[in-house]
């Protein structure tokens, strides 16, 4: 009979009536598996417009398996951790801020049921807790890679992490020391780190570039340290000699020809023997520590008369000595290779700074030793 479509085969899928009621769609995928839509439909019509949407995405190419997204996050996490080529010391800190604040909430979560309103109380819900802002900025920055590479593997199909701003934490301004301080800070610590101090300043090193520091890494003739590796300390106390925290980060830098006299006294009493020997050593001839060298730096600064309210940290002269650079009259572009950045976009903006200009900084930062050395001895 015209127009009777009873038994009629769809082109795509099929739908049947269920003795609930509802009407399921079936279809065959594009992997020639049989599928059915994830939930059930209240009319016929509802179904097959599904259908007919879901045809769409496969001619598109747009098709996503529904059951690839079943994995649980934590599964992924674990997956995508052990596929990340990552430092030692980076891939600690990533399992840590996974293991604490994301499985407890959402790990036995499929990742194709984290929706982006379950980010966004996931991110509520760990700062009403009270976890500091720059650890929860911290853990979405993790969570939104782990969830672009899930879209990449086509296991969903957008990145639930679309919260602005959410992955960046502002830090709070670091204080600044003066030359004046720094001088009485290199003067008041033990003899063995005097010259730390003073590199941690006019060469703008990081504590674990410091203690990696070798012999052969201080050229005394061109007056110029290079940057090669940096030491990691683990959770459990170990420490690990490694590539720096990226390629920018190997650098040489032009140093201050008034600290010459301070590099060859140093390297003549503490520094180990032979090319390869360790710039910096404990008292007990160990790889210096970040916390038994913080106990000896509070008690410089207290013997230098700095203020404990500054709350001036070791890394602080890092800062220190990049705004003096940047007062010497340095570019940006000049001050990123100097401090050895490692982000993608300061490497575009910045990555033909040139050696003789880091030479020149390194003068204008002598002009200012000798100047604050005149003061003192005046």
């Amino acid at each position: 009979m015209a127009g009777n479509t009873k038994g009629r085969k769809r082109r795509f899928g099929s739908v049947r009536k269920l003795p609930s009621g509802a009407w399921q769609a079936r279809y065959t995928a594009p992997d020639g598996l049989p599928r059915k839509a994830p939930s059930t439909f209240d009319t016929k019509r509802a179904a097959e417009q599904w259908l007919v949407e879901t045809e769409a995405e496969m001619l598109r190419g747009e098709w996503l398996d529904p059951d690839a997204g079943k994995i649980t996050l934590s599964e992924y996490a674990d997956r995508w951790m052990r596929e990340r080529d990552l430092k030692a010391r980076t891939r600690e800190e990533y399992e840590r801020h996974i293991r604490l604040h994301v499985r407890p909430q959402l790990g036995d979560h499929a990742l194709n049921e984290i929706s982006a309103p379950h980010i966004r109380k996931w991110r509520a819900d760990r700062l009403a807790d009270g976890v500091g802002k720059p650890t929860v900025a911290k853990t979405y920055r993790i969570l939104h890679a782990i969830f672009a590479t899930a879209v990449d593997d086509d296991l969903i199909r957008r990145n639930p992490c679309r919260i602005k701003g959410a992955g960046q934490d502002k830090a709070d301004e670091r204080p600044t020391a003066t030359l004046h301080q720094v001088f009485a800070i290199a003067e008041a610590i033990q003899p063995r780190y005097r010259l730390l101090v003073l590199l941690a300043a006019f060469a703008q090193l990081r504590f674990g570039e410091l203690v990696a520091l070798r012999r052969r890494d201080i050229d005394l003739h061109t007056m110029e340290l290079r940057v090669r590796r940096a030491t990691a300390e683990m959770e459990d106390g170990t420490q690990i000699d490694d590539d720096p925290k990226s390629e920018a980060a190997k650098r040489p830098i032009s140093l201050p020809a008034g600290l010459r006299a301070d590099v060859e006294w140093h390297l003549a009493q503490f520094a180990e023997g032979g090319p390869n020997g360790r710039l910096f050593l404990g008292a007990q001839r160990g790889i210096p520590r970040r916390r038994n060298f913080n106990r000896i730096w509070r008690k410089a600064l207290a013997a230098a008369g700095i203020p404990t309210d500054l709350g001036l940290h070791l890394h602080d002269l890092r800062h220190t000595g990049s705004t003096w650079s940047a007062q010497s009259g340095a570019t940006l572009k000049e001050l990123m290779a100097r401090i050895g950045h490692s982000s993608t976009r300061a490497a575009m903006i910045y990555q033909h700074a040139t050696r003789d200009r880091d030479h020149a900084i390194a003068a204008a930062l002598d002009a200012l030793i000798e100047e604050a050395r005149g003061k003192i001895s005046a």
